[in-house]
């Protein structure tokens, strides 16, 4: 079809026109994806957010429909994979509010753990048109029955948010149900919709290996963002993490305050709690017009926040990453950032919250909890503004997920052993040599070599009809109910006495509280009355809450994120045009190379620090506190070959500290030597537990192959009792098939992922070629202030550390004085 032919097609027509009625026009970018789609093109778009990423797809499938109904059959037609339940709501919304003014009679349904079973057997027995899954119903539809009768006349599949699932395991079950569905199908046209990322043509690579004809359609409109940073009172010439806090509150509440409705992000849940207290402390006007939002609340009252966020009741939301994605929130028009969000891609996902719709300038404001942070503020703005931003590197090789991918087709139609060039496609298993099919086979059989004799592991039979398939009830029920990559501490409910449900914490959470102690879940203090099986009962309370702190992911600090960090580091002392935060930090930084020195982008800094407590070494590689908590054990090997002697560690997302009562025998002559990549990963690996790192990476896996199984009916497996037996068969393993490839995969993930060995590479190459930098202070330094705080918080009480700072701030600044 031309585009002449297209432009004058009865769909477009329709579209466009009621386009036109509703007061827009479409965007280059979406009638691009149309006109593919149109000429069996599969593809992936790349656009800002609030633009029409979903009619790009949607409505490409929709005017191809209504040009060619002759080429579409009854049922389904277009399955729609986003990341998140919540997602799916909000688009099937849009698309149903679409189909019923542009006048097509077609079904959008939505199959997740939140759709009730009634629902899900309705849609078995008789499809819709549309079908919104995310990644585990998606593999949970081909464990069904003669399963090939869902996917007799899909024409699409279109995957959103793709960003967000690439890397990922998820990502991998994606993968490998899309090759699955294509093999069947070479005609099935594959979409991807994803938000920038600084690895696009692989990132596409990876979703479409199969395709012949694909298009790469990249939005020539771009969304504007403006940054901003709240500024305290004064500057802090020892900050540390968490300093600012509530002192900002009052910054903070005229900005909500001035704006239509605002999402407030932090980057743990503890944190979200905090803010959210804080917040109506400072302002009590706000009850009633402030929820929270996070993964542990209670999934209705989740809903309800969006619902009325969405409406315009809500003037502010407290949130962590869980309204990081799609969901449109049209009255939001400003956003607040605490902390640092550590990454390029994550913030502007973030500040695309606000101003959702097109040509909107998205508003954020940036509030640090120290001051320091706003040195990350000044290099997010210049990595923004030389569109920079991270990639998203591909797994392979996991095999966990492909042998629970495989149980799965076993548990449905069953699959055919030779029939394995499919799965050689897939980015991810592309290296996969043909023995390993084997040994994969073996494995869900008869559980292995080592685990042939033991019954439980024998999953999967050759039936007569030549298919490999699960017979047995028990091992389907077990497989469906343990299907999905995200292996979790077991959660507890968290319930009042009337039974009103609030939410869950981490069994690793609940083992700290005892009867009659408080903490805050949704936003509210509560006090523990008593345990019984997986449920904490509450009862509401008041007062000092003084366990806040579940579980919540810590954000590192991406690689171009401290690359830029560094970079403006080395400028701080002489600012570029109007850099409001260098500026602003000028005493700090003036401090510190007063005191030290601030290192420039080609010197790496050290300081050498004694106090009456003992010998401190502070080195500055600015690369993200994972990189730091494998470089200071390394370090600290190194060093206690020159001599034998013991550290305590502690980092920060800039550097790490090691503290010894024996003097460090670091000097200008050795330390060379000591930050060399000569032997790095034999060095890094004498320096860990590699094998107790990769015995704690088997419990997951072994979660995600089936070996051990996580939920049972009616109740869900500690984390103990699921660390105990993961750890009793990855010693069996090692003994008795130290080759398997699931142990293999284990040490891969410890060394690619947990150490991040390519990153670690990069890191020391770097600091080779640098400028080494010795210095030995007098006292604590802005830099290496914040590092010994952090290396407080592990023994001492909230009051206790108050009082251990404040003397270590009088201790330091009375040395200055003196020296």
């Amino acid at each position: 079809m031309s585009s002449k032919i297209f432009n004058d097609s009865q769909g477009y027509t329709i579209v466009k026109n009621w386009m036109g009625e509703n007061g827009r026009t479409p965007f280059s970018f979406q009638k691009d994806s149309w006109e593919a789609f149109s000429k069996g093109y599969s593809g992936m778009v790349i656009a800002p957010t609030g633009f029409g990423k979903t009619y790009s797809v949607f409505l490409g499938v929709v005017i191809d429909f209504m040009n060619r109904p002759e080429a579409y059959g009854p049922g389904l037609k277009l399955i729609w994979v986003t990341p998140l339940r919540s997602l799916a709501k909000d688009i099937a919304k849009a698309m149903e509010g679409a189909l019923e003014e542009i006048g097509l009679d077609w079904t959008v349904g939505a199959r997740n753990g939140d759709t009730d079973a009634k629902i899900k057997a309705a849609q078995v027995g008789n499809m819709p048109d549309i079908l919104l899954l995310t990644p585990e119903s998606f593999q949970m539809l081909l464990s069904q029955k003669d399963n090939s009768r869902f996917f007799k006349n899909l024409t699409c599949i279109a995957v959103d948010e793709w960003h967000e699932l690439l890397g990922t395991k998820r990502g991998v079950m994606v993968e490998l149900s899309l090759a699955y569905l294509q093999q069947k199908n070479e005609k099935l046209r594959i979409w991807g919709i994803t938000a920038t990322i600084g690895n696009l043509d692989e990132a596409m690579q990876v979703l479409l290996p199969f395709q012949k004809k694909i298009k790469k359609i990249v939005s020539k409109e771009k969304k504007k963002v403006d940054i901003l940073s709240v500024f305290p009172s004064e500057v802090d010439i020892l900050p540390w993490a968490g300093h600012l806090g509530a002192k900002l509150a009052e910054n903070v509440i005229p900005i909500i305050l001035n704006s239509e409705s605002t999402i407030v992000f932090t980057n743990t849940r503890s944190q979200s709690e905090m803010w959210y207290q804080i917040l109506l402390n400072e302002h009590p006007d706000f009850a009633g017009q402030l929820a929270i939002h996070h993964s542990s609340i209670d999934a209705y009252l989740r809903i309800w926040i969006e619902e009325n966020l969405s409406a315009g009741k809500l003037k502010a939301v407290v949130s962590t990453s869980s309204l990081d994605l799609g969901v449109d929130f049209k009255p939001v028009d400003t956003v607040i950032q605490i902390g640092s969000v550590k990454g390029v891609a994550r913030f502007l996902q973030r500040a695309g919250r606000s101003g959702h719709s097109p040509f909107e300038t998205s508003k954020i404001y940036c509030v640090p909890t120290h001051s320091l942070e706003l040195i990350e503020v000044a290099a997010l703005k210049e990595a923004v503004k030389n569109k920079e931003i991270e990639p998203r590197e591909p797994l392979v090789l996991c095999y966990d997920v492909l042998i629970q991918f495989i149980v799965t087709l076993a548990v449905g139609e069953g699959f055919i052993f030779d029939d394995f060039s499919w799965i050689r496609r897939i980015y991810g298993y592309q290296e996969m040599p043909e023995e390993e099919w084997q040994s994969i086979i073996n494995f869900i059989i008869v559980g292995g070599n080592a685990l042939r004799s033991y019954n439980e592991f024998h999953r999967v039979v050759l039936a007569e009809d030549g298919k490999y398939r699960v017979t047995s009830k028990k091992i389907a029920m077990l497989h469906r109910m343990n299907m999905g990559v995200i292996v979790s501490d077991a959660m507890l409910k968290v319930k009042l006495l009337n039974g009103n449900y609030l939410g869950m914490v981490e069994e690793y959470f609940a083992s700290r509280l005892e009867v009659g102690g408080k903490f805050i879940i949704a936003g509210r203090v509560v006090e523990v009355l008593n345990f019984k099986e997986m449920t904490v009962y509450v009862k509401p309370s008041q007062g000092k809450a003084y366990a806040v702190n579940y579980l919540g992911g810590r954000l590192p600090l991406s690689s171009n994120l401290g690359k830029y960090l560094r970079n403006k580091l080395s400028e701080a002392l002489n600012p570029k045009g109007k850099e409001q935060e260098l500026r602003f930090l000028h005493p700090l930084l003036a401090d510190q190379e007063k005191v030290s020195h601030i290192p420039s982008a080609d010197e790496f800094l050290t300081e050498l620090i004694t106090t009456k407590e003992g010998h401190h070494l502070f080195m500055y590689p600015f690369e993200g506190r994972l990189v730091h908590e494998v470089m200071a054990p390394l370090i600290a090997y190194r060093i206690s070959r020159i001599s034998p002697m013991s550290f305590t560690m502690a980092m920060n997302d800039y550097g790490f500290e090691l503290f010894s009562d024996s003097p460090i025998p670091i000097n200008d002559e050795n330390i060379g030597k000591i930050l060399s990549l000569d032997n790095l990963m034999q060095d890094v690996t004498a320096s860990i537990n590699a094998a107790e790192m990769a015995r704690r990476k088997f419990r997951d896996i072994s979660v995600i192959s089936g070996l051990v199984v996580q939920t049972l009916p009616g109740k869900q497996r500690s984390n103990r009792s699921l660390q105990a037996s993961a750890g009793l068969l990855f010693n069996v393993l090692e003994e008795h098939d130290p080759g398997h490839l699931l142990i293999r995969q284990s040490y891969s993930e410890v060394f690619n992922q947990q150490l991040d060995e390519p990153r670690l590479q990069e890191a020391f190459k770097r600091i080779g070629g640098s400028k080494l930098i010795l210095i030995r202070a007098a006292a604590f330094t802005p830099l290496s202030f914040p590092i010994k705080v952090d290396s407080l918080r592990q023994s001492l009480t909230s009051e206790d550390l108050d009082s251990m700072i404040e003397k270590i701030r009088k201790e330091a600044m009375r040395k200055r004085d003196i020296s």
